[in-house]
C-alpha cells in the first residue's frame, strides 16, 4: 500500500495549487465578465425552462433547446426586423442634431436675460464651433478602433451565447459537482447554504423587477403631467434601463431632454429650451430619490442588508469595477455573508446557523439524487 503524503508535502502542494489558480485567474480575468453575463442570462431564463418541463412534461434537454433557440432566434432576428427602421431613425436623428446645433448657435448669439442679469455667450461661439469641428475631424481616426472593438465584442458575444446554453443544460450537474467537493458529512450543510443563496438571488431579481416597474410608472406619469411628447414610451424606456445603474437612467434622460428640445411641451407655455430645463430638473429630483432612497430600500429588504450598505456598495462598485459589478454586487455581498456566517461558526466551534425551513427541500433533492437519473 502506498504511503500517505507527509504534512509538508500536502501543504506545499496546496500552496502551489493556490498560486496556480490565482495566476491563471489573473491572466484570464477578461473572461469573467462575459461568463458572469452568461450566468445572469441563464439564471433569468431558467424559470422558462422549468415552466416548459412542469407544464408540458418535457425532458430537460428538450425544454432547454426550445427556450434557448427560440430566444436566440428572436435576438438574431431583431436586427433584420429593425435595421431599416433604425437607419431611418438615425437619419432623422442626425438631421435633428444639425437643427439642434444651429438653434444652439442662434440662441447663444443673442444675450440671455434673467431679470437684471445679462449673459452674452457670443464670445464662446468660436470655441464651440472649433470643438465641434475637432470632434467631426477625429471621427475617421476612431473608425479603426471602433472596428477593433466591435470584433472583440462579437467574440465575447459568442462566449456568452455558448455559456448560456451549457449553463442551462448542465447547471444541475455543475451544482452537484460543486456540492460533492465538500466532505460527505458536510454536504447537507452545503445544500442548505446553496438553497439560501438561491433564495437571496431570486428575491434580488424580484426587487429589480419591482424597481423597474415603479420607475417606469413614476417617470411616465411625470412626463405625461408636463406634456412631454412620447411620454409613455420614454417612461417605459426609463423603467427598463433602470436595471443598468446610473448609465441606464442617464440614457433615458438624454432621450427625454432631446425630445423636449426638438418638440417642446404639448400644452405648457414654455420655449423648447426652458421645457428641456424643466425635464432635466424633474429627472434630477426623481433619479436622486431612486438612487438614495428607493433602490437601497427595495434591494436592502430583499437580501436583508442595511440600506446604507446597499447605497455605498453600488457606488463603490460603479467607481471601481464598472456597471456589471454594480448589478451583481448586492446579491454577491449577501451570499458572502451567508457563507461567512457558516464559516465563522466552524472557526468558533459553535453549531452552524442554518435555516431549518430549507431542510425539507434539501431532503427532496437528496432523494431525487439517489434515484436513477434520466438519460
Amino acid at each position: 500500500m502506498r504511503e500517505k503524503w507527509s504534512a509538508s508535502a500536502r501543504y506545499l502542494t496546496f500552496i502551489l495549487i493556490i498560486i496556480f489558480v490565482v495566476t491563471l485567474g489573473w491572466y484570464t480575468r477578461p473572461m469573467f465578465q462575459p461568463l458572469v453575463i452568461g450566468g445572469l442570462i441563464a439564471y433569468i431564463m431558467m424559470p422558462l425552462v422549468n415552466l416548459m418541463k412542469d407544464r408540458f412534461g418535457l425532458k430537460h434537454k428538450l425544454a432547454v433547446n426550445l427556450v434557448y433557440f427560440l430566444s436566440l432566434g428572436l435576438v438574431l432576428a431583431s436586427p433584420v426586423l429593425f435595421v431599416p427602421e433604425l437607419i431611418a431613425q438615425i437619419q432623422v436623428f442626425s438631421n435633428d442634431l444639425v437643427r439642434i446645433y444651429e438653434e444652439t448657435l442662434r440662441f447663444l448669439s443673442e444675450p440671455i436675460r434673467l431679470g437684471t442679469f445679462v449673459f452674452d455667450a457670443s464670445d464662446y461661439l468660436v470655441e464651440l464651433e472649433s470643438s465641434v469641428l475637432a470632434v467631426i475631424t477625429a471621427l475617421p481616426e476612431q473608425a479603426l478602433h471602433i472596428i477593433e472593438s466591435t470584433s472583440r465584442n462579437a467574440a465575447w458575444f459568442f462566449v456568452i451565447v455558448v455559456a448560456v446554453y451549457y449553463l442551462l443544460l448542465d447547471w444541475d450537474k455543475l451544482r452537484e459537482l460543486l456540492i460533492r467537493q465538500a466532505p460527505e458529512a458536510y454536504r447537507r450543510d452545503a445544500r442548505m447554504i446553496f438553497l439560501e443563496i438561491k433564495e437571496l438571488w431570486a428575491a434580488y431579481l424580484r426587487s429589480q423587477v419591482a424597481l423597474m416597474f415603479i420607475v417606469g410608472v413614476v417617470f411616465t406619469i411625470s412626463w405625461l403631467a408636463i406634456g412631454l411628447p412620447g411620454a409613455l414610451i420614454i417612461g417605459i424606456l426609463a423603467g427598463i434601463l433602470t436595471i443598468i445603474p446610473d448609465l441606464g437612467p442617464l440614457i433615458a434622460a438624454i432621450v427625454a431632454i432631446a425630445v423636449a428640445l426638438l418638440e417642446g411641451s404639448l400644452y405648457l407655455p414654455l420655449s423648447n429650451f426652458w421645457f428641456a430645463i424643466l425635464v432635466l430638473v424633474i429627472y434630477m429630483v426623481l433619479i436622486n430619490l431612486k438612487n438614495i432612497w428607493l433602490r437601497p430600500r427595495l434591494m436592502g429588504r430583499s437580501v436583508h442588508l442595511h440600506e446604507g450598505l446597499v447605497f455605498i456598495a453600488i457606488i463603490v462598485a460603479v467607481l471601481l469595477q464598472g456597471i456589471l459589478s454594480a448589478i451583481v454586487i448586492i446579491p454577491v455581498i449577501a451570499s458572502a455573508l451567508v457563507i461567512g456566517r457558516y464559516l465563522k461558526s466552524g472557526i468558533m466551534g459553535t453549531e452552524p446557523v442554518l435555516r431549518e425551513d430549507l431542510l425539507e427541500e434539501v431532503e427532496t433533492v437528496e432523494d431525487a439524487e439517489e434515484e436513477p437519473s434520466e438519460t
